[in-house]
């Protein structure tokens, strides 16, 4: 009874944890081909998830608010791109950062001023009823979300492996000199990666606001985030899952296991202080790349 506890234990939070994989991969995604710590994806996922809920409440069906809501996160992903940090080419990364905290707090600011500030429910027409394999109860709707977070997060890994745009994505990544000398146009890649970034804040929103409710809580949960990149890499898709994977199971065991010893919460800071050890031994991460600089 006591292995089978901990095995359900264990694959509760490793469920979670795909579904922390899945919102560190926006900002994979953005870092990865632009070198920008995008700190606006957690307000992208917070909009997400009140648009499309708004669009419910003005009486649309799930599909057409979904594809609405997916309209608008590509073209509000494209147009910050445009608007904001193209503007922002060469300047130092801590330019950058803060224009993205900026944009957070604007994002935040704007989803308040249109669909307002109540807490909204979220249906995904998933019921949450647990169901028994081997003797370990294990959520439905944990299976079904992070079923749909491994699906995208291993769509897009074989999508930057596998196809010709992938492929440029990369080199982008590496050398953005280098890639403007072969013919790769930089603008129209930062286009799509941004374009794609809002695609994954719409899917991290509806399954987040589905299990938490839609609250502007949600732009927290997303910093969740941040311990599973520096433990997987900041340029890494696989690292993002690996990640995902360790910050999920390791804060459900603490919190179980530890949490009668240290008066609980230690689910809500446990991933924080695994990152901190973690930057101590290994700081690019398990999946990044080293950078040796002479001194």
């Amino acid at each position: 009874m006591e292995f089978q506890f901990f095995l359900e234990v264990l694959v509760g939070g490793l469920l979670a944890g795909v579904m922390y994989s899945l919102v560190a991969l926006g900002f994979v995604l953005i870092y990865k081909a632009s070198g920008v710590f995008n700190f606006a994806q957690g307000a992208l996922v917070l909009f997400a998830a009140l648009t499309f809920v708004g669009f419910q409440n003005m009486g649309l069906p799930f599909w057409a608010a979904l594809i609405i809501t997916l309209g608008v996160m590509v073209l509000m992903g494209i147009g910050i791109e445009k608007i904001v940090l193209r503007r922002l080419v060469n300047q130092p990364p801590i330019s950058l950062f803060m224009a993205t905290i900026g944009l957070s707090f604007f994002i935040e600011g704007l989803a308040q001023m249109v669909w307002g500030t109540e807490v909204h429910g979220l249906e995904l027409g998933i019921t949450d009823e647990p169901f028994e394999v081997g003797g370990v109860f294990i959520s439905s709707f944990d299976l079904f979300a992070a079923g749909i977070s491994g699906t995208l997060v291993a769509v897009l890994a074989l999508f930057f492996q596998k196809t010709k745009l992938g492929r440029a994505l990369r080199a982008v990544a590496d050398d953005h000199q280098a890639a403007l000398s072969v013919g790769i146009p930089l603008q129209h890649i930062w286009a799509i990666v941004w374009a794609v970034a809002g695609f994954v804040a719409l899917v991290a929103g509806l399954l987040w606001g589905s299990r938490l409710g839609v609250q502007f809580a949600l732009t927290l949960v997303v910093l969740k985030a941040l311990p599973v990149l520096i433990l997987g890499g900041f340029t890494s898709v696989p690292g993002a899952i690996v990640g995902g994977l360790i910050v999920g199971a390791g804060e459900k065991l603490a919190e179980v296991y530890l949490g009668p010893y240290l008066s609980g919460g230690i689910e809500n800071w446990f991933a924080y202080v695994l990152a901190l050890v973690f930057l101590m031994v290994r700081p690019e991460g398990l999946f990044g790349e080293r950078h040796i600089e002479r001194v």
